[in-house]
């Protein structure tokens, strides 16, 4: 199964070749009214799901469809190819457990341990409320993961949840594992019940390159030196932007210099701002509910911008902070019947991380 990522400008024909697939059966069946819609919808960054034989037929195709969890997926069968869209509620589900190493990047050791791209952004995503993954990684520190594997009718068909994880950076032990919140929804915390929920997410996209920090700098555009309010993030045209925290939006709109922007309140006077996007997710608007990790746009250049990025601010009470520094806050810890029942309810997953860190046993010759 191969799990190619998206790259920006990329055509389907330009992802079957990367991954070895020559079938002209396929590319005319994608080229009927469903599988055109689907093409139109392919993102920067996100999977494209295949099964390829020796000869280069395809047995399985899935593509993401952009803003949602749903795929479209080509099947060759008996009779033929067959074609469905799905969702992960149609899906059969496992349970995976992988672990690796850093050697130099995040994503050259999720690859090496066989983890799929969208496990390794999840996990960049989840402990990034605790290490700056452009700058605290560390040759040797050591994760694992225990994440849902989806099957469609026997078939991979990606990965879904991530239901426990461990992150050891720098000596220090980081681990999360997921349990629904007092509302009900998934939710992310720390075995003494900790959630990590309502801190801010310090990468609101897939794990990318910061371009430019927080503080001075000389403005590419007005060649004058001028405050750098956010931390922008150089990535593709089309990248889903993520909501940092829950909140409420605030504004949705265009703005002068920021092009299209998003800002978000939360909680205790703290505002997120995401600038320069291409577009809104569909149906934003001005006084909608939002959760941590929803997409509310997508990475563009509008407004005073050279190129494509996200400028990404946090303010405190009017006043601009610092994203990549500043401490963020978080939710009040469980206690009584309820850390009770979190004990109980998460102990099979974090004995299964347990089971990953266990160095193997000694073969006695």
């Amino acid at each position: 199964m191969f799990d190619e990522r998206i790259r920006p400008g990329d055509t389907i024909q330009a992802i079957l070749r990367r991954i070895g697939a020559n079938d002209q059966e396929i590319i005319d069946h994608l080229n009927q009214p469903a599988g055109l819609q689907a093409q139109r919808q392919l993102r920067a960054g996100r999977s494209v799901l295949a099964t390829v034989h020796a000869d280069g037929r395809i047995a399985l195709l899935s593509l993401p469809i952009a803003g949602g969890d749903e795929r479209y997926t080509v099947e060759r069968t008996t009779a033929g190819l067959e074609s469905r869209t799905n969702n992960p509620a149609t899906l059969a589900t496992n349970i995976e457990m992988r672990s690796g190493m850093i050697h130099q990047t995040l994503f050259g050791a999720t690859d090496a341990a066989g983890i799929p791209d969208s496990v390794a952004t999840k996990l960049a995503e989840i402990f990034g409320t605790e290490i700056d993954f452009s700058s605290d990684l560390r040759r040797g520190d050591r994760f694992s993961v225990v994440y849902e594997s989806m099957h469609d009718r026997g078939m991979p068909a990606g990965a879904g949840r991530i239901l426990a994880a461990e992150f050891v950076n720098d000596g220090k032990r980081h681990t999360v594992v997921l349990h629904q919140d007092e509302d009900g929804a998934d939710t992310y915390f720390t075995p003494d019940g900790r959630g990590l929920s309502q801190a801010f997410l310090r990468y609101p996209l897939e794990f990318s390159r910061i371009s430019s920090n927080f503080g001075g700098r000389m403005h590419p555009i007005h060649k004058r030196w001028k405050a750098h309010k956010g931390t922008d993030f150089s990535a593709p045209t089309g990248t889903p932007v993520k909501a940092a925290s829950n909140g409420i939006v605030e504004f949705a709109s265009g703005q002068g210099g920021y092009g299209n922007i998003v800002v978000i309140q939360h909680r205790d006077g703290y505002e997120s701002a995401y600038a320069h996007l291409n577009g809104f997710a569909k149906g934003l608007r001005k006084g909608q509910r939002v959760r941590q990790g929803d997409v509310i746009g997508y990475v563009g250049s509008t407004g005073w911008s050279t190129g494509a990025h996200l400028h990404f601010e946090i303010r405190v009470n009017g006043v601009a902070r610092d994203p990549m520094k500043i401490a963020l806050p978080t939710t009040q810890p469980l206690g009584g019947s309820a850390l009770a029942n979190f004990r109980r309810e998460t102990a099979p997953m974090l004995e299964r991380l347990a089971l990953l860190d266990r160095p193997p046993v000694a073969r006695a010759d």
